[in-house]
């Protein structure tokens, strides 16, 4: 393994995440849904991958997905959160904001 290849494994390894809440929203349909994550820069992808493969665990979303397809749907921050050295505080951080904008949004759960 080349030098600059281990310095950009590092880098990746330490890079900072940021943990967040975030909304994806059905245009036709109006529907929304609202989720969590450790990474908030990451998860559409994650998102939409699961989306594409047809094997998304929140039916509805998967079925707005399949009636009106990638550019139907539009993904949003609702929030980032600070970063937290207990896992547990910051998880239990994510879960009650989830709720707030859950509510907020009239939202589904993903």
């Amino acid at each position: 393994m080349s030098i600059d290849r281990k310095a950009a494994t590092a880098a990746y390894k330490e890079r900072k995440t940021i943990a967040g809440i975030f909304v994806v929203r059905c245009t036709p349909s109006g529907e929304a849904w609202v989720g969590q994550a450790p990474n908030v820069e990451t998860i559409q992808n994650r998102i939409w991958f699961t989306l594409r493969h047809g094997n998304h665990p929140c039916r509805s979303l998967q079925a707005a997905w399949n009636a009106h397809g990638e550019a139907g749907l539009t993904f949003g921050e609702c929030e980032r959160l600070e970063d937290e050295e207990s896992a547990y505080v910051r998880n239990a951080l994510l879960n009650e904001r989830a709720a707030h904008w859950r509510a907020e949004l009239k939202a589904e759960a993903i």
